[in-house]
């Protein structure tokens, strides 16, 4: 069986809180080992609070068995996603790109990102962006392998950490995924 077949890709509904939230927790949690306290509980709140604050177009999740198992929000531009208006980025942004540490390795990301490459070209969009740090090594070659390549007039600072812009430009993203 093919993971297409065994995990559904839908928008996140109300009753998802609880398990969204314990799974981006869940997801992250390996970063609390790395990251100073005063930098992992901001980071954790965050993580907590994304499910009812800010405003992404969509909270998609993957489920399989009845069981969210990935989710990542989308925002239409980076001041929506980061709630400031540098670095400016007009078209969608992806955050919050989570997969349960058992389910990793399966293709769920791939599954999400897709998702969202597919909802950003519905709204028009040429261009899908995100941010990651050098800490988040799976990530980043994931991102590469799917075919986003380094946006460095996007990139942020998290106090001393250097947070990495990416983007991929829709009409190639369909010859990768």
């Amino acid at each position: 069986m093919s993971i297409k077949s065994s995990v559904t890709i839908r928008d996140a509904r109300e009753e998802d809180q609880e398990p969204f939230v314990q799974l981006l927790v869940e997801a992250y949690g390996q970063y609390a080992d790395v990251l100073p306290d005063d930098r992992w509980e901001p980071y954790k709140e965050a993580l907590q609070g994304s499910f009812t604050d800010g405003t992404p177009i969509a909270r998609i999740v993957a489920v399989r068995d009845d069981v969210i198992v990935g989710s990542v929000q989308l925002f239409a531009s980076s001041e929506e996603a980061y709630g400031r208006p540098e670095p400016f980025i007009p078209n969608p942004v992806i955050r919050y790109l989570a997969v349960s540490p058992q389910a990793r390795g399966e293709g769920i990301a791939t599954l999400l990102i897709q998702e969202s490459i597919r909802r950003a070209r519905a709204l028009g969009a040429n261009r899908l962006n995100l941010h990651t740090s050098d800490m988040m090594s799976a990530a980043v070659r994931l991102y590469e392998h799917l075919g986003f390549e380094r946006a460095y007039e996007t990139d942020l600072y998290n106090g001393e950490t250097l947070v990495k812009g990416f983007r991929i430009e829709l009409d190639k993203a369909a010859l990768r995924i």
